[in-house]
C-alpha cells in the first residue's frame, strides 16, 4: 500500500472515529446536562442504528481489521445494544474479493517458483474470501502427491499488502483506544489500550500461516485419539507466512440440515456431538478453536462407527458413521489454568442454577473488577435461573415477549453499570461461545445446551473432588518443607539483627512517621504555651514579676506550635 493511501486510511478511520465519539458526547453528556436527557433517550436507537450501517459500509469497503472489528462487536451482546450487534451480525460474509492476477503475484512471490510448477492446477476462482486472505482449490504436483498422499489441497494467500492495512488499521485503533482512555465512563470499566494491544497480538498471529499451520498440528494432536474429529493435514512443501497449502477437507457444511439428512445423518446429533467437543477444548484440553462459524466445519461421512471416546460416555457407546472437520486455524485461544479452574466453578454453578455461586465464579475468573458491587448481579442471576433457566432455544421462543424484554432489559442494565476487565483471551473464549449456541440452534431448533452441560458439570464435580484431595497433600508438603526449614531462617536472621547487617527500607512508612512524629512535638509545644500561660496568670496576683516572666517564656513554645513546619 502506497504511503499516501495508508494516511488517507488512518485518516478517514480517525474522523469516522471522531465524528461519532463527539456525536455520543453531545447526546449522552451534554443535552442531559442542560435538561434535553429524553431527547437523547428518544433518539438513541436510532443513532445506533445508523453508526452500526456506517461502520458496516466502512469495513466492508475497507477491509482488513475493520471486518475483524466489526465482528468483535457484533458478539459484544454483553456491552453493546442490539441495534448495533444486529447490524453487524452478517459481516463475515460480505467481503470483496481480490482479483486473481494480484493473488497470483503475491503466491508467487512467495513460493518462489511460477504456480504452474508449484502445482497441477489452480482454479482461479476463489472458494473463500476472508477479511485477511483468499482460498483456492488446486491440485499437487505428482512427485508431490507422493510426498504427501495428497492430490487435491486447498491453497490460501493472503491479500496484498495486507501486513502495512494492518499495522495502519492497529495505529488508527490505539489512537482511538487513547481518546477512550480519557472518558472516565469508559476507562472505569475496561483498559481500551490492553484490550487493543490484545487484539493486535491475535492479529499478527492471524497473518502468520506458520503459526496457523502450528496450531493446527496442535489441535490435531488435542484430538488424535478422537475419532470424531478430524484436521486437514499441512503441506510443508508449499507453505509459507503467506501461503498455506493444506489438504482439502471439503464436505457437508455443518449447518446444512437438508444435506445431513440426504446423507442420513441426524442434524441434532450433529448439535450434541459439536457442543461435546467445544467443551472438550474449553475446559480439558484449554486450547480452542476461536472463530468455529458455520463455514469453519464440516461433516464428513465415514462410514465406520467406533468407540465414543467423551468424557461421559458409557462402555460400549460408540460414536456416529461421520466425524467433524474443522478447518482455519487463525484464530485460536488458550485458556490458563487459572481461568479454567474459574470456568469449571461457573459451569458448576450454571448447571446447579445457583446464581450467587455464578457470580462468584465470575468474579474468580477476573472479569469483574474487585471493587465490583455484586448484589444486583446476584439477584439478577438468581431470577434469570427462576424463570429462564433450563429452557430449550424452542422453549424460549413460546415465552411471552413482553416478559422477556422486560428481564432483558433489565438485566442488561445491571450488566453494564459493572466495572467489567476483560482477561487475556477472554473475548476469544466468549465469542467461541456464542458460535457454538447459534450452530447448536441452527442444527436443531429445540436443542437444549443445559443437556450439553450437565454431564460436564457432574464429570467436573468428580475431577474438583479429586483435585482437592491433590492440592490438599501438596499444600501440606510445601508447609512441612517450611517448617522444616524455619528454624534455620530463624537463627540466620537473628544472628543479623544482631550484629546490625540487617536494614529495612520502608520510605512511605518513615515519611508519615516522620510526620507524626512533628506532629507530636507540636502539640506538646502548644500544651506547654497553655499550661506557662495559665500558671503566670495565676502567679501575677502574688508575684507579678515572676508571673510575668512566665507569660512571656511561653512565646517559645507558642512559637514552635505555630510554626514548626516551616
Amino acid at each position: 500500500m502506497p504511503s499516501r493511501e495508508g494516511k488517507a486510511r488512518y485518516r478517514r478511520i480517525l474522523r469516522f472515529a471522531g465524528w461519532n465519539l463527539a456525536v455520543t458526547w453531545w447526546f449522552e453528556l451534554v443535552l442531559p446536562r442542560i435538561g434535553l436527557a429524553r431527547l437523547a433517550e428518544r433518539t438513541r436507537s436510532q443513532r445506533m442504528q445508523r453508526f452500526a450501517r456506517r461502520f458496516h459500509g466502512l469495513a466492508v469497503e475497507f477491509g482488513g481489521l475493520m471486518i475483524k472489528v466489526g465482528q468483535f462487536m457484533s458478539s459484544r451482546l454483553d456491552v453493546l445494544p442490539p441495534e448495533i450487534t444486529d447490524e453487524l451480525e452478517g459481516l463475515q460474509d460480505e467481503v470483496p474479493a481480490v482479483p486473481f492476477a494480484a493473488i497470483r503475484e503475491r503466491a508467487e512471490s512467495e513460493l518462489g517458483m511460477p504456480l504452474e510448477r508449484a502445482f497441477a492446477s489452480v482454479d482461479e476462482t476463489p472458494i473463500a474470501a476472508a477479511s485477511l486472505g483468499q482460498a483456492y482449490r488446486a491440485r499437487l504436483t505428482p512427485s508431490d502427491a507422493a510426498d504427501t498422499g495428497l492430490d487435491t489441497v486447498v491453497m490460501k494467500v493472503q491479500r496484498p499488502d495486507i501486513d502495512l492495512i494492518v499495522e495502519v488499521d492497529l495505529a488508527a485503533l490505539r489512537r482511538v483506544a487513547g481518546w477512550l482512555s480519557r472518558v472516565k465512563m469508559v476507562s472505569k470499566r475496561v483498559d481500551m489500550p490492553a484490550l487493543v494491544e490484545e487484539f493486535a497480538e491475535t492479529t499478527h498471529e492471524e497473518i502468520d500461516y506458520l503459526h496457523e499451520a502450528a496450531s493446527a498440528e496442535r489441535f490435531r494432536g488435542d484430538f488424535a485419539a478422537d475419532s470424531r474429529i478430524a484436521v486437514p493435514e499441512v503441506v510443508w512443501e508449499r507453505s509459507t507466512r503467506r501461503v498455506l497449502t493444506l489438504e482439502d477437507v471439503t464436505a457437508i457444511k455443518i449447518t446444512d440440515a437438508a444435506g445431513l439428512r440426504a446423507a442420513g445423518i441426524d442434524p441434532a446429533a450433529v448439535a450434541a456431538v459439536f457442543a461435546d467437543v467445544m467443551f472438550d477444548q474449553f475446559f480439558s484440553h484449554g486450547f480452542f478453536h476461536a472463530d468455529p462459524h458455520p463455514g469453519n466445519i464440516f461433516v464428513t461421512p465415514t462410514g465406520v462407527a467406533g468407540v465414543d471416546p467423551g468424557p461421559d460416555s458409557s462402555p460400549g457407546s460408540e460414536t456416529p458413521p461421520w466425524r467433524l472437520t474443522f478447518i482455519d486455524f487463525g484464530m485460536m485461544g488458550e485458556v490458563t489454568a487459572t481461568t479454567r479452574s474459574g470456568l469449571r466453578k461457573l459451569l458448576i454453578a450454571a448447571a446447579s442454577r445457583d446464581g450467587k455461586a455464578l457470580v462468584a465464579a465470575i468474579r474468580d475468573i477476573g472479569v469483574l473488577m474487585p471493587s465490583a458491587e455484586t448484589t444486583e448481579l446476584e439477584r439478577a442471576m438468581t431470577q434469570l435461573f427462576a424463570r429462564f433457566g433450563g429452557m430449550g432455544f424452542a422453549e424460549l421462543r413460546d415465552v411471552d415477549p413482553r416478559e422477556f424484554h422486560d428481564f432483558a432489559v433489565e438485566f442488561g442494565e445491571t450488566v453494564r453499570a459493572l466495572p467489567f476487565q476483560l482477561p487475556e483471551n477472554f473475548l476469544l473464549l466468549v465469542r467461541a461461545i456464542s458460535l457454538t449456541s447459534g450452530v447448536c440452534s441452527a442444527l436443531e431448533p429445540e436443542f437444549n445446551l443445559w443437556d450439553s452441560v450437565e454431564p460436564y458439570a457432574q464429570q467436573l464435580l468428580k475431577d474438583e473432588g479429586g483435585n482437592f484431595v491433590k492440592d490438599f497433600a501438596n499444600e501440606a508438603v510445601q508447609i512441612a518443607g517450611i517448617a522444616w526449614r524455619l528454624p534455620k531462617r530463624l537463627d540466620a536472621l537473628i544472628d543479623r539483627i544482631e550484629d546490625g547487617s540487617v536494614a529495612v527500607s520502608t520510605p512511605q512508612l518513615d515519611r508519615k512517621l516522620a510526620r507524626l512524629e512533628r506532629l507530636g512535638r507540636r502539640v506538646v509545644s502548644a500544651v506547654i504555651f497553655g499550661t506557662l500561660l495559665i500558671a503566670g496568670a495565676v502567679l501575677t496576683a502574688n508575684d507579678a514579676a515572676f508571673g510575668i516572666v512566665l507569660m512571656s517564656v511561653s512565646a517559645l513554645p507558642l512559637s514552635h506550635a505555630l510554626f514548626a513546619r516551616r
